[in-house]
């Protein structure tokens, strides 16, 4: 598929207040407010998704389709900030690591935490609280609405009736100019009958602005707000947050809370969302339901792009149930269109070809950041699941080093690692050497879900291995310019408000006309710690304590 998003604007966006939530045992943080990303068309971010296709049917209407493995998303992101902030930032960054060396670049952290047990919260708990009021709107979430930046889709579930599918929009609380109308519908699964799903589209919004929007009627109706990105301008940086399988345990709290305290304007979620099909029969549906009003607190004022996982599928021919994703294709629109294939994992398939094509139009001058996000990872040195990602990889890999893909995010194992630039296409090696044309492999799995910690690494090593720990945690990924970003892994818990994991990420395309290549894993870091290239010698001389790709 070829969405494109876009994120403009030549400042970060003004951070507000997220109203607080009540939260047993933890202490209530301060929530940034987050803003959002835009879809624009030829712009900053191209997105493609292997698994489903949801394009617009009617003005206010979605038509959902699926693939039997939908795994994969693609964003291409552009920003060019004029001004140098990513000094200042890194200089207030630090790394604290207690780590163990295996005698290569690796490092496999020795961090033990205790955790809240692996089980999911009891559905009695405040965190699940139905609002109060007859038939009050639940479930909120946001995600984009358009290509061009001036639009969001609004979701919720009414229970009791379909109610009002009506959003009122204004500029300041409780003064609504427009009123726009989206639909509703519900659905069954089992002996599960799920409550009224409203969806609607608000278009024609006005960029930096921050908006306030009211559902539901009378006394059960409630207020929200979200705030749309500056004019379309490539001279500004933006701030993703990534979580993957994260479930609704106390941990899957933990990492939510955590996340919004980053100022991330956009969650990119690599799969796995409520475990909901951990359960049987009716109670399938009533998790999901419990999972939404969960995932509220951050979702109803910042938009969430979503990718599926295989907890998604949720095939139960026992239960009559042999639709795949049946529950998530239901609650969560998205504007955009993927493969239309069934996901073979093979050359030559629908999907392949529509990859092929996809790519083959992206024009790097324009969109020079190119991300993938997929649900199973394809290089994992965890004994949980290893080496399931194969099939794609041999298919995928070759394409994502010959169109330069700057970072590769993950979910499915439970746990953090991130790779080196390294590739396993050499006709004449059976093994990944390094590439500097290579993405960075990120897996992010260890949002806190009920299945626990994978926390067995395979021993040694490998040598395509970075930084792995077994620990709950979320990512952030902030765009500064056209050639770096930030990437920053954040561990739960710790009683530290500082990063695990760092690094500056350079950008694949950008720095193929500026960089004096050195071998991958050879620091080019002069002896007086200056920079030894030639892009911004000032990046690393100033922050010794900050990893750098191309260093490692």
């Amino acid at each position: 598929m070829g969405t494109h998003f876009s994120r403009s604007g030549h400042t970060s966006p003004t951070i507000h207040s997220l109203p607080r939530v009540r939260t047993p045992n933890l202490t209530p943080p301060t929530y940034p407010a987050p803003s959002r990303l835009i879809y624009s068309r030829h712009q900053d971010i191209i997105c493609y998704s292997f698994g489903f296709k949801a394009k617009p049917a009617a003005a206010f209407a979605y038509n959902f389709r699926y693939n039997q493995y939908p795994n994969l998303l693609l964003l291409c992101v552009i920003s060019c900030g004029k001004d140098s902030m990513l000094v200042q930032l890194l200089l207030l960054s630090s790394i604290l690591l207690t780590c163990v060396s295996n005698g290569n670049a690796g490092v496999t952290s020795s961090f033990i935490r205790n955790e809240w047990p692996s089980v999911d919260i009891p559905l009695d708990n405040e965190v699940f609280a139905v609002p109060k009021g007859y038939n009050a709107p639940q479930q909120v979430h946001i995600t984009q609405g358009d290509y061009d930046g001036r639009a969001v889709i609004i979701s919720w579930v009414t229970a009791n009736e379909p109610g009002s599918n009506r959003v009122r929009v204004g500029l300041s609380e409780g003064k609504y100019d427009v009123v726009a109308e989206g639909t509703v519908h519900n659905y069954t699964f089992y002996n599960y009958k799920s409550g009224y799903i409203h969806q609607c589209l608000v278009d024609d919004l006005q960029y930096d602005t921050k908006y306030y929007y009211e559902i539901g009627d009378g006394d059960s109706s409630r207020k929200f707000w979200f705030k749309t990105p500056p004019e379309i301008n490539p001279d500004a940086s933006y701030k993703f947050g990534i979580i993957g399988d994260l479930g609704q345990t106390f941990n899957s709290l933990s990492t939510l809370e955590h996340s919004m305290q980053t100022g991330a304007q956009t969650i990119l979620f690599v799969g796995d969302l409520s475990y909901a099909d951990r359960y049987d029969n009716h109670d399938v549906g009533v998790r999901w339901d419990s999972w939404g009003r969960f995932a509220e607190r951050s979702a109803a004022y910042q938009p969430w792009i979503w990718s599926a996982g295989n907890h998604e599928i949720e095939y139960f021919p026992h239960m009559g149930e042999v639709i795949p994703f049946r529950n998530y294709l239901h609650r969560y629109p998205t504007p955009y269109p993927a493969s239309k294939s069934s996901s073979p994992l093979c050359k030559y398939t629908p999907q392949w070809k529509w990859l092929e094509e996809e790519l083959k139009r992206v024009d790097r001058e324009k969109t020079p950041w190119l991300i993938v996000l997929m649900h199973a990872p394809i290089y994992n040195s965890n004994n949980a699941h290893y080496m399931e990602g194969e099939s794609m990889r041999v298919v995928f890999e070759s394409w994502f080093c010959q169109y330069k893909v700057d970072v590769i995010f993950a979910g499915h194992v439970h746990a953090y690692e991130r790779s080196y630039r390294i590739s396993n296409i050499r006709p004449d090696s059976s093994n990944p050497v390094p590439d500097k044309s290579a993405p960075v492999y990120i897996t992010v799995g260890d949002g806190g879900n009920q299945e626990g910690l994978a926390n067995k690494f395979r021993d040694p090593q490998p040598d395509y291995s970075a930084f792995r720990e077994a620990s709950y945690g979320h990512s952030t990924l902030e765009i500064k310019n056209r050639t770096h970003a930030i990437y920053h892994w954040n561990r739960n818990d710790d009683g530290k408000r500082i990063p695990t994991d760092s690094f500056v990420l350079h950008n694949q395309y950008c720095r193929q006309s500026t960089l004096v290549v050195s071998d991958q894993f050879d620091s080019d870091m002069n002896a007086d710690g200056s920079s030894g290239r030639d892009d911004d010698p000032k990046i690393l001389e100033e922050l010794p304590c900050i990893k750098d790709d191309e260093d490692e």
